[in-house]
Parts: C-alpha cells; sequence; structure tokens
C-alpha cells in the first residue's frame, strides 16, 4: 500500500494526498512487486536496492545510487512469523521527496499521522530526524521494559524456575536484536553528519550529533543488561549445580546407612549355622550392633559436614 502525505510550514496539519509532487512523503507499506516496479520505473531508482528492502533480515546500513540515498535501518516490533524482534525500514531520500518501505506497520509513525507530533515533509532532512529519533525512543522503551523484567525476575534467583531461565533467553535475544539494529544504524547516521549524502543544516548536525548519542546509550545500557543476564543465568546455575550436589550427597548417605542394616539382617537370614543363633537375646544384640554402625556412620559423616 502507497500513501502520499505532505505539509509545508504554511500548512496547519498533515494532509494525504492522491498525487507524488515535489516535497511529498511516501509511505510504502507491505508493497507487492507491482508497486515496487511502479516507484522504481516513476521516481528513477535503484531496483536492486528496492528488492533488498523486501528481504525482512536486510542489515542497517547506507547506499548511494544516482542523486538518491538509501538508509536501512531496523525498529522494535513484535513479529509472529520471523524469530527476530526487529523489522526492516528503507528511508529514501531524494531532492524531491522522501519515501520510507517497511514491510510490516510502523507504530513509530502513528503520532506523525495523527498529528500529535508535528512534521514537515518539505524540510526533508529535519523530517529524517524525527523518524530516527521515534526509532530510538522506542529501543528505549522496550530497553526500560528488558530492564524491568530482568531484575523482576533476579530477585527470584534462589528459586529460579524454567520458566524465568526461558524469559532470560528471550530477553537475551531482544537485546541481541537491539544491538544489532542499532549499532550499524549509528555508523550510517555519522555518515549522514558528515554531509556527504544529503544537504545537512548546522542545527539538524546537532540533532544527528543528539541522536547519535542516544544510540550510543541504548547500546550501551542492551550490553549492561546483557551481561547482568548472563551473571544472574551463571550465578543460577551455579546455585543449581550445589543443590544438586547437596542432594546427591544425601541421597548417598542415606544409601550407606541403609546398607549397613540391609547387609546385616541379610547374613542373618541365611540358612546356615551363625554366632549366637541359639542366644536367648541374639535378636537385641543384632540390632545393637546395626544402631552402633550406623550411629558411628552418622557421627563421622557429621563430623566431616556431609549433611
Amino acid at each position: 500500500m502507497i500513501t502520499y502525505y505532505f505539509r509545508t510550514v504554511k500548512d496547519s496539519e498533515l494532509k494525504q494526498i492522491s498525487e507524488i509532487r515535489n516535497g511529498v512523503w511516501i509511505h510504502v507499506e507491505s508493497p507487492t512487486k507491482e508497486e515496487l516496479e511502479t516507484l522504481t520505473t516513476r521516481l528513477l531508482l535503484d531496483k536492486n536496492i528496492l528488492e533488498d528492502a523486501e528481504d525482512f533480515f536486510e542489515v542497517p546500513r547506507m547506499e548511494r545510487s544516482g542523486s538518491a540515498t538509501y538508509f536501512f535501518t531496523r525498529y522494535p516490533f513484535n513479529e509472529q512469523q520471523e524469530d527476530i524482534d526487529t523489522a526492516p525500514l528503507l528511508i529514501v531520500m531524494e531532492e524531491a521527496f522522501v519515501m520510507t518501505i517497511a514491510q510490516r506497520p510502523v507504530p513509530q509513525f502513528e503520532s506523525f499521522i495523527s498529528g500529535k507530533d508535528i512534521i514537515y515533509t518539505t524540510q526533508k532532512t529535519k523530517l529524517f530526524i524525527q523518524m530516527m529519533e521515534r526509532v530510538t525512543e522506542s529501543f528505549e522503551k522496550q530497553l526500560i521494559s528488558l530492564r524491568r523484567a530482568v531484575h523482576r525476575d533476579r530477585v527470584k534467583l534462589r528459586k529460579i524456575s524454567n520458566q524465568e531461565i526461558v524469559r532470560f533467553v528471550n530477553h537475551e535475544h531482544k537485546l541481541n536484536d537491539m544491538v544489532a539494529a542499532v549499532l550499524p544504524t549509528n555508523i550510517a547516521l555519522q555518515q549522514i553528519k558528515n554531509g556527504h549524502h544529503i544537504q545537512v543544516f548546522d542545527d539538524d548536525k546537532e540533532l544527528l550529533e543528539d541522536l547519535r548519542i542516544d544510540n550510543d546509550q541504548v547500546v550501551d545500557s542492551a550490553r549492561l543488561l546483557l551481561k547482568t543476564i548472563q551473571n544472574v543465568r551463571n550465578a543460577s546455575e551455579a546455585i543449581l549445580t550445589n543443590n544438586l550436589n547437596s542432594r546427591i550427597k544425601t541421597l548417598t548417605v542415606l544409601t550407606i546407612l541403609l546398607t549397613i542394616p540391609t547387609v546385616i539382617s541379610s547374613l542373618y537370614g541365611m540358612n546356615v549355622p551363625l554366632p549366637f543363633a541359639d542366644a536367648p537375646y541374639a535378636f537385641e544384640f543384632v540390632v545393637g550392633v546395626v544402631v552402633l554402625a550406623v550411629g558411628l556412620m552418622v557421627w563421622y559423616f557429621k563430623r566431616n559436614e556431609w549433611f
């Protein structure tokens, strides 16, 4: 689906128009091959690069072809079909328009379309920065949510269950996807800031630098949270291993203690002549020997702190 949006500094709101004009924002969502072919032919774009936008696992990068700059990035998205937590977004910047191509809905753009956040489609560089700011903000919100979830599960460290372990694995997956998306995006933003690909004014350079700093903080925070998760998992593995060793040690002690009376009673259950077979207090004597032997073993195990 292709939608055209337009607004100048003189307009009171963002308008949806029916045709391409100078200063338009073209938003393409889940495009068909015919729609991409139409855009390629009509706007004289690079067909191969637009086809890359159809790859759901496309990595962030920036390319220049003709007079257009192609900026690939990724944004947080709760994907149900693919085993990944981000979706690709292509931003094409030309002299006459800005175009965004996404295979999934982009919730980060809803504030623009609804009018909650003011944008001017004729200010292409600022529009690009605002788009990237919304993407960064969504990563920051996701990071805050993950941090709370990790700290909430960390409290249950001594009673960690399989559910918490699975959640930790999912958190790691999300954080790794976040770093893989933000880090190369930041490198591409530095190229934009240098002004080699699109016209960047001094005010825009400051905004781009702030955006890069925010992205750096997202990457650093994600890596710290990953380290926290790894520490929690290592600690939980150590606790589980220690608990398992304690249980095995306890079972071993019980097995030894039960083996002593079993062996003695088995010997006196044989159909052969045995000591004290005719003694009137043979049973009491055997029981006393068993109790004494078990008591000595209990004393030995306690002395060596086996239980």
